[in-house]
């Protein structure tokens, strides 16, 4: 043995790039866990791997509590299960899905409503490795909406059954609104009214300019309380009724139409004439 001899390579350049890889790594890793939204992962197998905290904050569960169980299996509530799944399944096949409701059942047994991306992860071969999704609480969006639904269909049905003739217009003074007592002073069905022009097509001639006129000043926004509404009726005769305007306005405040409430006086009206005449 004479001495050693050493073959070297200079290995700064890998170093750092292995350094900047690491840094981006923990990166993502802090902006996984630190965002504001659910981010929730699967494997290949659909168990999951990312948990992030603002997930264990809605769900009430952990993440070392649900890391390596199945996602669809055991957080998705039943009837939802094949939907979530498919979705999942086709992310593992590289068709990605966006928006679609992804309802959980949290630790304390509540349903929580989810929004979520689905999108493919991929190794840097290119191959599949799981699904990452990104998401947003809807949950109280949603019940919102099943309050407005509500009182939508409250306000529907009262419309409908109030014993007082309401009618509807559109911008372009169309019917949109005809409810029992308004078919049942004129003869004319919902069906047979709906989408026809008010004033030209049920106004009495001699009353079409001064109607058009309060219904054109209430799509303006100029509503009119009281003014007389002469109706022909499906036989032909006329009755009188006492309307308000009102003006119909979009949840943004935009002008959509006008709505009336009625009060049937054609026999107040035909008193009147007779006390007159007498």
């Amino acid at each position: 043995i004479v001495g050693v001899v050493g073959v070297g390579q200079d290995i700064s350049a890998r170093k750092n790039a292995e350094t900047r890889v690491s840094m981006l790594a923990a990166d993502l890793r802090l902006l996984i866990d630190s965002a504001n939204a659910p981010i929730i992962g699967i494997d290949a197998f659909g168990c999951v791997n990312e948990w992030n905290n603002k997930a264990a904050e809605i769900t009430g569960y952990a993440k070392d509590e649900v890391v390596g169980c199945y996602l669809v299996r055991d957080f998705i509530i039943d009837e939802y299960k094949t939907a979530v799944n498919g979705v999942l399944h086709k992310a593992l096949e590289g068709s990605e899905t966006d928006n679609f409701e992804f309802p959980f059942v949290t630790k304390s047994g509540e349903r929580v409503e989810i929004l979520l991306n689905a999108t493919t992860r991929r190794d840097t071969t290119g191959k599949v490795f799981g699904v990452v999704g990104v998401g947003q609480d809807i949950t109280e969006l949603k019940r919102g909406q099943a309050e407005l639904t509500r009182v939508a269909n409250d306000l529907q049905l009262l419309i409908e059954t109030a014993n007082a003739p309401i009618f509807g217009i559109d911008t372009s003074g169309f019917v949109n609104e005809w409810n029992r007592k308004a078919a049942a002073i004129t003869g004319f069905s919902r069906e047979e009214v709906m989408g026809k022009d008010l004033v030209r097509r049920f106004i009495t001639p001699e009353y079409q300019d001064s109607v058009g006129e309060v219904l054109h000043k209430a799509l303006q926004g100029e509503e009119t309380a009281n003014f007389e509404f002469p109706l022909y009726t499906k036989d032909g005769e006329r009755v009188e009724v006492l309307l308000n305007a009102t003006t119909r306005r979009s949840a943004t405040g935009a002008i959509v139409g006008v709505v009336g409430v009625g009060q049937n006086i054609t026999e107040l009206k035909r008193g009147q004439a007779e006390l007159t005449r007498v």
